[in-house]
């Protein structure tokens, strides 16, 4: 399987990348997973109950076995899930911060006791939250855990060479392992899409995500087939407000510098130019397809002219200076040139920075950058996708904005329960993150992806976690 990024720790406390949810998907259960309707289905889990709106009780499947042999129960459950709460620098902890406690029950029964109702729990459980790994594998491991993580897939951790592949071999005691037909999965991480679409035609991938201006080769080889999908993600552009020195910048500074740098950007233009138009424009988190999108909140318009007046506006004399990281893919690069090119017209003067994958990443939580231009593959429930990116204690809000009102409105969210006072709670939230503007939004992703004629039962989750449950070659 190819992948556009080589993955950061394979830890699921501490992990934070894409690339590495589509390892974890073969290697690491989690309590509950998604169909493709996004229903939320059990997986290690058999079923939950409410007690009340703050009492929760799952139980776990029975005869669950760790990689290392030890045995998935209520005590492990609650050991993952408190090390989510606690490790220091979890990426987890903001998901599931409505536990206040965890009862066990009996040896396959936990019950979490919440702060206050929260409508977002369950679905946190369907990710890395809600992935089970074996407390004495980490307790010996500790922050070290990701170099050889032990959790209780279908694929057990073989190897790992930095920048050059993972390796998953074939766990015989897995608890579904019918579902599992390959020994061996080698995972190769090729930012370049070129590359990865010239080793899908000679054979050396069997699966891999393809650029969309790559679509048409592929269509047109018969020993290939593609697959496009509706996704859950987008791609955006952080700036930096409030994370230390780089915030210092006439665009973190001021609202209204960043407005008009959106302003400059023809987003539609910039989905045909690098992405063969397969990618749609948009201004907010969540896709059309999300019953919490709000259709009033739509990407303006490119108006250079009102672009040079808000810069006016704000004061600022000469170019503005700012500079744009980006990851080393060829379609992020060149999507950073084509915004260079655009903004150049209203003033401002964009340096591009490229950076490998999860370099940029801790850059990005480091506050080592001014603008960073990164996705984020979406999640099933809108609070994933704003919670952790707009509040003032998200893990993702790389740029620190901090908004008391937006910080109150998102966990209001959080308690309400009927899909319309949420989005009606997320639309004033809107209206805040319009002004403010620390992300623009630039378009919603779509899956595609490449892969042999011999791959049958892929699975085409919106999520795009690649599922490896019931995929085999024909015979």
């Amino acid at each position: 399987m190819g992948l556009a990024e080589d993955p950061d720790l394979l830890d699921p406390t501490l992990g934070s990348s894409f690339v590495g949810r589509i390892v974890y998907a073969a290697m690491c259960d989690k309590l509950f997973d998604l169909d493709d309707k996004l229903n939320i289905i059990p997986q290690l889990a058999t079923g939950h109950r409410y007690e009340s709106p703050t009492r929760l009780v799952i139980t776990l499947r029975p005869d669950v076995t760790f990689h290392d042999g030890e045995k998935l129960t209520a005590e492990a459950a609650k050991y993952k899930l408190t090390r989510d709460l606690t490790m220091r620098g979890s990426m987890r902890a903001g998901e599931i911060n409505a536990v206040e406690s965890i009862d066990v029950i009996d040896p396959l029964t936990i019950r979490l006791n919440l702060k206050q109702p929260a409508s977002q729990l369950l679905a946190q459980l369907t990710d890395r939250s809600g992935i089970m790994i074996s407390p004495k594998a980490a307790e010996a491991a500790g922050d070290k855990f990701g170099l050889n993580p032990v959790c209780a897939g279908g694929f057990a951790f073989d190897s790992r060479v930095p920048q050059d592949r993972i390796v998953l071999r074939r766990f015989p005691g897995y608890w579904n392992a019918g579902a599992i037909h390959f020994d061996r999965v080698t995972y190769l991480p090729i930012p370049n899409s070129s590359v990865r679409l010239a080793n899908l035609q000679a054979g050396t991938l069997d699966i891999a995500p393809i650029a969309p201006h790559d679509t048409p080769t592929v269509r047109r080889d018969a020993r290939l087939n593609l697959t496009v999908w509706d996704a859950l993600g987008y791609t955006g552009i952080n700036f930096n407000v409030n994370n230390g020195p780089a915030a210092n910048t006439v665009a973190g500074q001021n609202a209204l510098v960043r407005r008009a740098f959106e302003l400059a950007i023809d987003r539609q233009a910039l989905s045909d130019v690098v992405f063969a138009g397969m990618l749609t424009p948009t201004a907010q988190a969540n896709p059309p397809s999300s019953p919490f999108f709000v259709e009033a909140v739509k990407p303006p318009a490119r108006d250079v002219a009102r672009a040079r007046a808000l810069l006016a506006q704000a004061g600022v004399t000469g170019r503005v200076p700012v500079e744009l990281t980006v990851t080393n893919s060829p379609e992020a690069q060149q999507a950073a040139e084509v915004i260079q090119s655009m903004v150049a017209e209203a003033g401002f003067e964009l340096k591009v920075k490229v950076m490998e994958f999860a370099s940029s990443l801790q850059a990005g939580y480091k506050g080592e950058f001014q603008a960073y231009m990164i996705g984020w593959s979406g999640r099933s429930d809108a609070d994933g996708n704003m919670w952790p990116q707009m509040h003032s204690r998200g893990a993702f809000n790389y740029g620190k904005h901090t908004n008391p009102a937006m910080d109150a409105l998102l966990d209001e969210a959080r308690v309400a329960t009927a899909v319309a006072d949420r989005r009606a709670i997320y639309a004033k939230v809107w209206e805040i993150q319009r002004q403010d503007l620390p992300l623009i939004y630039l378009y919603a992703s779509k899956n595609i992806m490449g892969s042999q004629k011999s791959v049958q039962n892929m699975s085409l989750v919106p999520d795009g976690l690649m599922r490896l449950g019931g995929t085999k070659f024909s015979q």
